[in-house]
């Protein structure tokens, strides 16, 4: 039995799986939460990881572990694939830390303790950026001075890397065409949300930035806005930078528009009458929609919309939202496909549709204990 820890950490979080690879199955599944958030609490992720290890004496088999499998923020423009972690990939990880400074020292952190932990098993990284390192220059360059671009590493980077890559495969497989002979938008739709642009199998555009704030309005960020609102309310009110950062990624979004950031009641509060809900659903809906009609011109073909993620899965709602009034350019979903509940990956457009909407569950464990064997199959 070949096994494959993932650890995914947050900033206050570390969730993990322990995976058999030979019958693709979970061995277990847990999180740390609340990670130095007050007394009492796990102190950091240090011992965060020895909380795992408590937590995993009875399924881990430390003989038959081949790997440990990373997931690392932001690999900014250094790291286009999986990675196998030495000492120099650490100090890269560090480097990229002004570029992701709430994840990168976590992910840092808990690599080392896992090093430590693990001092004879491979440790691989595998980058939330890295499937977007394909975009091509006009897609990723912003209109900032050079010293910007080149000094500092002003640029689109994208994220949800990973789950996009593993959706964009498996959707590929449900038309049953391999991954180059297909075109698709695939919309990745949690509390954080994502829209990837995938030609032949590649990333080309991503809705998110130099951060996740841009692109979609999501649970508590706002996504794209003026560049120019940030500079107004620091005028208007005084609040510094951080502050402004802090509320335009935690206090905006559809928690800000709704006064939740949880889908399920916003949808049941709009059925109720309820306006502010009413507006945050529509405009959350407008935004994907608009994007959707972005990346049709980008990609000039499309074969696929495909829907992942807690929200894009589960929210029959969203789903018809997001592609009412596209029936004129082929995109459309059946009432019956799309109100029906599943947790398998499906077509929920009608049979004359040109385009084919799909909804595939994303997993990215498995996609980041996939990579890892992959980085190290190369490396044997």
């Amino acid at each position: 039995m070949k096994q494959v820890l993932v650890l995914n950490s947050g900033s206050s979080s570390i969730k993990y799986q322990l995976l058999d690879m030979d019958d693709r199955k979970r061995l277990a599944v847990g999180i740390v939460e609340r990670i130095g958030e007050s007394a009492g609490s796990v102190a950091d992720h240090a011992a965060g990881m020895r909380v795992v290890l408590d937590e995993l004496q009875e399924a881990l088999d430390r003989s038959n572990l081949a790997a440990v499998g990373h997931r690392v923020v932001h690999g900014g423009d250094r790291f286009r694939g999986p990675t196998l972690i030495d000492d120099e990939v650490c100090d890269t990880i560090r480097d990229l830390i002004p570029l992701a400074p709430l994840h990168n020292p976590t992910n840092l952190t808990l690599i080392e303790a896992a090093r430590s932990a693990f001092p004879d098993t491979p440790q691989v990284a595998v980058f939330d950026t890295a499937f977007h390192q394909t975009l091509p220059a006009p897609a990723y360059t912003y209109a900032v001075p050079k010293e910007w671009r080149e000094d500092l590493g002003v640029r689109r980077y994208g994220f949800h890397g990973t789950s996009h890559q593993y959706v964009s495969r498996r959707a590929a497989e449900l038309l049953g065409r391999r991954p180059e002979e297909v075109n698709m938008i695939v919309l990745h739709l949690g509390n954080g949300a994502s829209v990837c642009a995938v030609r032949e199998g590649k990333s080309v555009d991503t809705s998110m930035g130099l951060t996740p704030l841009e692109g979609l309005i999501m649970g508590t960020r706002s996504g794209d806005l003026d560049p120019a609102v940030p500079a107004y309310i620091a005028r208007q009110t005084g609040r510094g930078a951080e502050e402004i950062d802090a509320t335009l990624n935690k206090e905006s979004g559809l928690l800000a528009l709704a006064g939740s950031n949880d889908l399920r009641d916003i949808d049941a509060a709009a059925t109720k009458g309820d306006e502010a809900a009413r507006l945050a659903l529509d405009a959350y809906c407008y935004r994907i929609r608009k994007y959707i009609g972005a990346y049709l011109a980008a990609l000039g073909r499309v074969d696929a919309v495909v829907f992942t993620a807690g929200v894009g899965e589960n929210s029959a709602t969203v789903r018809a939202g997001a592609v009412a009034g596209l029936e004129k350019l082929g995109i459309a979903v059946s009432p019956k496909r799309n109100g029906q509940e599943s947790k398998e990956a499906r077509y929920i457009s009608p049979y004359w549709a040109e385009t084919a909407v799909l909804v595939v569950p994303t997993d990215e464990e498995i996609e980041i204990a996939d990579q890892a064997l992959e980085v190290l199959g190369r490396a044997g």
